[in-house]
């Protein structure tokens, strides 16, 4: 990627994180955070990572869905907030990023592996 590319992921992240905590606090319970944002190298679509701290997958996917349906508001508050920096405003896309989920998962099979070790080493 370009130097200008990466900027614009750059801001573009920032405002979006922006956007969700003021405009779409409310509707977006519990919190939903911005993890990261790739842009495409004609700037045509922002695919944008979010995590979802939720209590369950239920609820957790309810939110995504929730925040996918809001995709054409946020890129239009996006769009007033930016007017002036970019000549176009790219597509807004959701994804649901679980990194989180995985390094807790991969975190608890070490836990694992350390108790069996140590049980082994104490029979031993």
């Amino acid at each position: 990627m370009s130097i200008r590319v990466d900027r614009v992921a750059s801001m573009l992240q920032r405002e979006i994180a922006e956007i969700l905590s003021t405009e779409y606090s409310d509707q977006l319970q519990p919190m939903v955070t911005v993890t990261g944002l790739r842009v495409t190298n004609d700037l045509s679509i922002a695919y944008v990572y979010v995590s979802v701290l939720g209590d369950n997958k239920e609820q957790t996917n309810a939110v995504f869905g929730h925040l996918r349906g809001l995709s054409a508001r946020v890129r239009g508050s996006l769009a007033r907030r930016i007017r002036h920096q970019l000549r176009g405003v790219p597509e807004v896309r959701f994804f649901l990023d679980d990194t989180l989920d995985h390094a807790q998962r991969i975190e608890e099979l070490f836990g694992r592996i350390r108790a069996e070790k140590d049980d082994r080493d104490e029979v031993s």
